[in-house]
């Protein structure tokens, strides 16, 4: 039985169609899954997207699905080449023998209760799978490209978030991402004028750089607002930019946004957010969850557990590519940081709210419950600008410190003449620099990070 069925299921998966009708008295309802009232692809290559909608018509009861095993045909034939398989499997021959028609009738039955139903619904469990896959992986990719998209910067930034009759939420940051003022304007139900004035007084005021004005609703309306403004107070020359919005909201409510702004009005936290995810994208989405950020097609319609694993995969992979300022990160980004579990980051934290800016690496070690093992994982991840040692805003780990101190007296450099210095690093040879512990590979990228002059420029994280 296991080689016959393998032998059918190829034949499906190579030749076989999905089939795709409407439920009949469902039309009316289900009037978005119209495209696929009466549709059929191959099985094989149906695309992530239409079979996901596919499912999700099954799902809420607006479409059947079912596979056309001879898809060649206009009408079903009279045998199915399925049953031929079967036949030459069991060895029959049809002769005209008075036992034919039982033996055929046995064939066709078998085909129909137990091979195609079998197969079918395993088949769909495959194209289903795929597709989810496929899914997940577009989500990913969607993510890493939003949390990797280049930082504003250190510039005081205004936010905007849009809407109509609610009226349109404003918060200015500072250079750092500190709240320094919010407020409601209305320029779209009749107070445009009152509104610029506001606007205009903020950003003069806080020397506002840059305006992101979220992409929801009202966002046009908004940004041709702005557009107004620049031209009743030339002074105002802050470059607008359009931000995606999208978890704004679900971070307003949580738990984290109530902790970092219990005084100030759930509304408001949004356009607070969307200043913050100018200057710096990566630090400030880290704070949402990234099924909220939205970035993905049928994220509802996929395993839940493995999306939410890739995703937070896709998250420390970003993180700890980037490197974060140890001296001004947030808990729920230090979380994300190898190494580090929520109580360790929120141990930092306090610890600096205590002790001050940490000027060297080795000053986490007394962190409680950061020991050796969670101090060898996340120390090369994190960064301190402007500390003791020139090399703790690099990404190379301390442990690997006494490589740089061996090209230090090779080339009778000092560290911080060295750095950047790409005319004496690109003429040493790695393999002056070896160890036991060290091998060419982990050295070579060391003087590539030497060349560099510091940490991830205009980043606050």
């Amino acid at each position: 039985m296991p080689r016959l069925l393998a032998k059918v299921r190829d034949y499906l998966w190579k030749n076989a169609h999905l089939v795709s009708t409407v439920v009949s008295g469902k039309e009316e309802e289900g009037a978005k899954f119209r495209d696929y009232f009466d549709h059929h692809e191959p099985l094989s290559t149906v695309p992530s997207h239409r079979a996901l909608a596919m499912f999700r018509g099954r799902n809420e009861g607006i479409l059947q699905l079912s596979l056309n095993a001879d898809p060649q045909f206009d009408e079903p034939p009279k045998e199915s080449y399925c049953e031929q398989i079967i036949m030459d499997h069991l060895g029959l021959r049809l002769n005209n023998a008075p036992a034919d028609s039982w033996r055929k009738g046995v064939v066709s039955w078998t085909w129909r209760i137990k091979v195609l139903m079998h197969l079918e619904t395993e088949l769909m469990g495959t194209v289903r799978e795929r597709a989810e896959d496929e899914a997940i992986n577009v989500f990913a990719r969607n993510l890493h490209d939003l949390l990797m998209a280049a930082p504003a910067g250190l510039r005081a930034t205004m936010g905007l978030d849009p809407g109509l009759r609610t009226g349109v939420k404003v918060a200015v940051v500072d250079a750092t991402g500190k709240l320094v003022a919010t407020d409601t304007i209305y320029p779209h139900t009749g107070q445009a004028a009152k509104a610029a004035m506001t606007v205009a007084a903020l950003c003069e005021k806080h020397n506002v750089e840059l305006v992101a004005i979220g992409n929801g609703t009202a966002s046009r309306e908004t940004e041709r607002f702005y557009l107004d403004v620049q031209k009743q107070f030339p002074k105002v020359t802050a470059q607008k930019v359009i931000v995606s919005e999208a978890g704004a909201s679900v971070y307003s409510a949580s738990e984290l946004a109530a902790q970092e702004f219990p005084d100030l009005d759930v509304s408001l936290r949004g356009a607070v957010s969307i200043a913050r995810r100018l200057q710096d994208p990566l630090a400030e989405l880290v704070k949402i969850d990234p099924k909220s950020i939205g970035v993905g097609q049928y994220q509802h319609d996929v395993s839940q557990t493995q999306l939410a694993r890739k995703l937070d995969a896709v998250v420390e992979d970003c993180v700890n590519a980037v490197g974060v300022d140890l001296n001004t990160a947030s808990v729920p980004l230090l979380t994300r940081v190898a190494g580090l579990t929520r109580m360790m980051a929120q141990n930092i934290v306090a610890w600096r709210d205590e002790n001050g800016q940490f000027q060297n690496r080795q000053q986490l070690l007394k962190v409680s419950r950061l020991g050796p093992k969670a101090f060898e994982q996340c120390a090369g991840f994190l960064r301190i600008n402007h500390g003791d040692n020139p090399l703790d805003a690099s990404t190379v780990h301390p442990e690997a410190y006494p490589v740089v101190e061996r090209i230090l007296a090779a080339t009778q450099q000092a560290l911080k003449g060295l750095m950047g210095n790409s005319s004496e690093l690109r003429n040493l040879k790695a393999s002056d620099f070896t160890d036991e512990k060290f091998g060419v590979p982990t050295v070579t990228d060391i003087i590539k990070e030497l060349e560099k002059t510091g940490s991830r420029s205009a980043s606050g994280i």
